[in-house]
């Protein structure tokens, strides 16, 4: 079983530092709300949505170590997006928490309403509310002494894209109240597989969520996706097979093949989760400690004005940016090119010298002209920054939570030095804006990870070879640093 010897062999430690801890016995509340729209809306697959298969929710678990708060947030939604510098500034004001202890978490859901969208972005202000509330009701609802107890295992198979290794491993955090689990916190390195084309549903991690749930009573559980930027769930025949389905027997047929197919998986997903409650697990309750950084990566060269205006000859002249889903959307960043050249930009050598809009435009600090235009969807304090990172100490164990689609080699490199000293959690789609971290190997062969940062985010200038190597180096920086305090 996955880890379980290190974790044996960490034991010692952890149950030490959990006797110190015992001073100040931890607490643990949840709760949860729907974050369901029953109007039509663009959701993140494109699609507009004509109704609502099952409900997707905001589940909150808060973890009180006596001294104050660590706070998570998962949410069935390809992001949180327009949300999310709202309600950082709320916990913050209001509950006195900072944003390096809110941990907003995603489960990537493509059948959910997509917060970029200009249309939509009053659902992502409501989002903001729903879940301050529930927030609130977690903190009401907090109970202890509670253990935390982790553990991991393979889960189902997944496939991955540019790369030689593949991420199985589902890691669990068990929040246990005496012989009671009050919440299951748990991931997987994975995209999810959806049960529907066109209705609102949580896919195969929401249905995973509601076998935990079923198979556990009185506990809640909560999923957030790990480094899985580039990889998928091996889809079943059945489910490729929906194509033909619909063309033969109509798209109730096929619908019902789609959500069969999801709910299996799901189903295999809580299987795995119930294993490891049965097996080995380790204590990591304990003191918490957490900072926030942001990691500036490297950017590479723009091709040359002449060859971006060989490019501009495919899309009308006055298109200007636009956003998703427009069919010219993924060629902003070639007009974004062309300003740099026209207005004598310096082009960005690094992610900090741009900043992210809510309908995700990357423009430069010395953009004085677009900065202004786009200053309503630019959010102070806490503007979109690439790349965000959490570490922070749980007991003995280390833990991670970094922004955006996270390619799985770079959350196993760091996963497996960190545990040559410690325990650790990990988790990406981190915060707002799920871009793409890709690996050296997919930036060298242009695959789509590594294309997102221009045909989604308008960049102009593409990814350095570095990317991933200057990633894994900081973040296991900042978690050598939480570790020894």
């Amino acid at each position: 079983m996955r880890n379980f010897t290190r974790l044996l062999c960490l034991s010692l430690v952890a149950c030490l530092l959990t006797v110190a801890a015992q001073a100040t016995p931890m607490k643990a509340g949840v709760a949860k709300a729907s974050i369901s729209s029953h109007e039509p809306m663009v959701m993140v697959n494109g699609r507009v949505s004509t109704g609502v298969l099952y409900d997707i929710y905001t589940r909150v678990l808060v973890l009180n170590d006596g001294d104050s708060r660590f706070i998570f947030v998962t949410n069935d939604l390809n992001c949180l997006d327009v949300a999310t510098p709202l309600l950082r500034q709320r916990v913050q004001e209001e509950l006195g928490v900072g944003p390096e202890r809110l941990i907003i978490l995603a489960t990537h859901n493509h059948n959910a309403p997509i917060q970029i969208v200009p249309d939509n972005f009053a659902y992502g202000r409501r989002l903001a509310d729903i879940i301050f509330n529930t927030i609130k009701a977690a903190i009401a609802n907090e109970r202890g002494p509670v253990r935390l107890l982790l553990g991991s295992d393979d889960g189902p198979h997944l496939v991955s894209m540019g790369a030689d290794v593949t991420d199985l491993e589902v890691q669990l955090l068990q929040v246990k109240d005496g012989e009671d689990t009050v919440a299951m916190l748990f991931n997987q390195a994975t995209h999810p597989l959806q049960a529907s084309r066109d209705m609102v549903e949580p896919g195969h991690p929401g249905y995973a969520v509601i076998e935990v749930e079923r198979r556990m009573p009185g506990a809640m559980a909560l999923y957030g996706t790990s480094a899985g930027g580039n990889q998928f769930p091996a889809v079943p025949q059945a489910y490729r097979s929906t194509g033909a389905a619909e063309s033969d027997n109509g798209q109730d047929s096929a619908q019902e093949q789609r959500e069969l197919a999801a709910r299996v998986l799901g189903g295999k997903l809580a299987d795995t989760v119930i294993k490891i409650t049965e097996g080995d697990m380790l204590d990591v309750t304990g003191p918490i400690t957490a900072t926030m950084e942001i990691i500036s990566l490297p950017l590479g060269e723009p091709i040359s004005r002449e060859e971006a205006l060989e490019m501009a000859q495919d899309f009308p002249e006055d298109v200007g940016f636009v956003p998703y889903p427009h069919s010219h959307r993924s060629t902003n960043w070639v007009r974004m090119l062309l300003r740099y050249y026209e207005e004598n930009l310096p082009f960005p050598e690094r992610t900090t010298d741009m900043v992210c809009t809510d309908d995700t435009y990357l423009i430069h600090n010395s953009d004085a002209e677009l900065l202004a235009e786009y200053a309503h969807v630019i959010h102070e304090p806490f503007p979109c920054v690439y790349e965000e990172v959490v570490a922070a100490r749980i007991g003995p164990m280390a833990f991670v939570a970094m922004q955006g689609e996270v390619c799985a080699p770079i959350g196993m490199r760091i996963k497996e030095r960190v545990r040559e000293d410690s325990p650790i959690l990990l988790f990406a789609y981190f915060a707002e804006h799920n871009l793409y971290i890709p690996t050296r190997n997919i930036v060298e062969r242009d695959l789509y990870q590594a294309r997102v940062l221009q045909i989604q985010y308008a960049s102009p200038v593409p990814w350095s070879l570095d990317v991933e190597d200057e990633m894994v180096s900081n973040v296991l920086r900042m978690v050598n640093d939480i570790m020894a305090k």
